[in-house]
């Protein structure tokens, strides 16, 4: 009985990552589609984008626990497609292997006024390690390790 009590708190405790709208991990840029306007894609790519509870360093978005927050909202593979924001997604025909697509708005209040700063859309799916994230015209390709 003891031996039984222990595990089941043990499972309670132990982390674990849940994927649907999970952002903190360290992503790697594999990829882009589209057109970038004035960024070079090719310097981005291998590049890193970390988020970290309140801390975030990377290629396209920094903030230093000065005040992150995020958010997000839940489609369907075909709702999100056919949203004229994302219209890109579906002209660069990117496939998706979940039926659940989280769209993230990730802020950073900075310490003063001029170092607000905003990372959307950053896109993710449920059970998967992929990321995309829409600048100027191209759609960067992130993926994190399990």
């Amino acid at each position: 009985m003891m031996k039984k009590i222990v595990l089941i708190v043990a499972l309670f405790f132990t982390p674990y990552n849940a994927f649907s709208d999970f952002i903190d991990a360290k992503w790697k840029v594999v990829g882009f589609s589209g057109e970038a306007w004035f960024a070079d894609p090719q310097l981005t790519l291998g590049k890193t984008q970390e988020f970290n509870q309140g801390y975030a360093e990377g290629v396209f978005y920094s903030c230093n626990f000065a005040g992150q927050s995020a958010t997000y909202n839940v489609y369907t593979p075909e709702k999100f497609l056919a949203n004229k924001e994302f219209e890109n997604f579906k002209k660069l025909n990117i496939k998706f292997d979940s039926n659940k697509i989280f769209v993230h708005r990730i802020t950073c209040n900075g310490k003063k006024g001029s170092d607000r700063r905003l990372m959307y859309p950053f896109v993710t799916q449920d059970n998967s390690n992929k990321g995309y994230y829409l600048f100027e015209g191209a759609i960067y390709h992130l993926e994190y390790d399990f």
